[in-house]
């Protein structure tokens, strides 16, 4: 035992050692945020422009507005034609795309470092020269709404996560779907989207995060040649949201679908998300959701109701920190052969009921923190996932010294804090419970 963890610290230290990203910040007189990771292991770099807009932030009645414009950032603008950006990256031996979630829009490419100059240029040139036209708007449309046909309505657990998620946020707008409701999808305008467009692609509403072959020197010449001459907004402010009142009820959701072979119950709560300077109740959340759930072998639900008990064939445990607002602690179990969904919710709600009331075995929270450490170094050993990590963070309220404090909060989290964190978070009565199950085999005491 003795001679293998060695070995697993020794892998981690090497790891840790080859990870040489150097961590540089500062901004243009613009507004914008400039972060650069320096690796220089490879000529190459990652060059993304992330954008404090998400679906969240969408006026009320054109959902998906945000997503729809990312999609036509692509079509050209004043100086470029419809598929030329990509079509630019690729001849330059590079790969681009783009996504968009509830708090940030976010364009990347991955090039050989000598090709910086060329993605900061088209970069820069379609934060303010984009063209929309209703021809390109109207084809564009049909693709949006071909994606939410297959990635949502053909997809019964898609459609299921929409409605929890639609329950779980009675108020907020965290519950409104990215790609958007199909009804306001299709009468989303061209004034309305160049509106979207004008009122928040500015440089002052915008991080950008350059990973790889460069120097911070090299990057601020390049910012401040291309992005530099690009006016602030100043109608751009601080988001400031509307709040998710408390929960009083239990909300409970069942879920039938004919196209649905196998059944699960999936719980959610709010939680709180990591905050600028204030990220220990987040860490402590972060950590009880790998306790709870990670590896079968691992983790608490997986041992008891996989492993002991055999009344589930999975179980998981999940928690979204890095979010603007509140957001989501989540557990989920999908039942063995012959057993209910309300037999197994009952089960796991026995098991967190006793690791409320015994806590977090002390060798098994080590074993688990190592893990916890392990993909955090890993993670940061991939360029396109390290600058990730710093945008998704960056867009959602944190600072580049909060990314840098996160893992040593995580290795300080106690057992006893993980123990006190699901007394006061996993509250059935402030939760929402979904069944997800097969049209023709819905039984009625699941309502009870």
């Amino acid at each position: 035992m003795f001679h293998r963890a060695f070995a697993v610290l020794a892998v981690l230290f090497a790891a840790q050692a080859a990870q040489s990203a150097e961590v540089t910040g500062f901004a243009l007189e613009n507004g914008m945020e400039v972060v650069v990771l320096e690796d220089r292991r490879a000529p190459v770099v990652v060059h993304m422009v992330w954008y404090k807009v998400g679906a969240a932030d969408e006026p009320r009645g054109l959902s998906g507005i945000a997503h729809y414009l990312e999609h036509l950032m692509f079509k050209g603008t004043k100086t470029t034609e419809d598929g030329d950006f990509s079509r630019i990256v690729s001849e330059n031996g590079g790969t681009d795309n783009a996504f968009t979630s509830w708090d940030y829009t976010a364009y990347f490419q991955r090039v050989a470092a000598d090709r910086l100059p060329l993605m900061m240029a088209m970069e820069a040139d379609r934060m303010v020269n984009l063209a929309i036209d209703a021809a390109a708007m109207e084809t564009e449309r049909q693709v949006v709404l071909e994606e939410r046909a297959t990635r949502t309505e053909n997809d019964p657990g898609s459609l299921f996560s929409e409605q929890r998620r639609a329950s779980q946020f009675l108020h907020h707008p965290y519950g409104i779907p990215i790609i958007g409701w199909r009804h306001e999808i299709e009468e989303i305008g061209l004034e309305d989207l160049q509106a979207f467009y004008k009122a928040h692609y500015a440089p002052n509403n915008a991080i950008l995060i350059v990973a790889g072959d460069v120097s911070p020197e090299e990057v601020r010449a390049l910012a401040e040649e291309h992005y530099g001459p690009i006016p602030a907004n100043p109608a751009i402010e601080m988001r400031d949201r509307i709040e998710e009142p408390p929960q009083l009820a239990e909300r409970r959701l069942i879920f039938r679908d004919a196209r649905v072979s196998q059944p699960y119950v999936v719980r959610s709560y709010l939680a709180p998300e990591r905050d600028a300077g204030d990220q220990v109740a987040a860490a402590r959340l972060n950590m009880l959701s790998e306790v709870l759930g990670g590896a079968s072998a691992t983790s608490v639900l997986g041992r008891a109701l996989v492993l002991d008990q055999k009344v589930a064939v999975y179980s998981d445990a999940y928690y979204l920190g890095t979010s603007l607002d509140d957001t989501t602690f989540t557990m989920i179990a999908v039942p063995a052969e012959g057993v209910t969904l309300e037999e197994v919710e009952g089960a796991m709600d026995a098991v967190v009921a006793d690791f409320i009331e015994t806590g977090v075995d002390a060798r098994q929270l080590e074993r688990i923190k190592t893990q916890v450490r392990a993909a955090l170094i890993y993670g940061d050993d991939n360029l396109s996932g390290l600058a990730r990590r710093y945008g998704v963070a960056l867009t959602s309220g944190l600072t580049v010294a909060d990314v840098a404090a996160w893992p040593a909060l995580l290795k300080d989290v106690t057992g006893d804090e993980i123990q006190e964190a699901a007394a006061l978070l996993l509250d059935r009565e402030r939760a929402v419970t979904g069944y997800f199950l097969p049209a023709d085999e819905a039984e009625a005491e699941v309502l009870q």
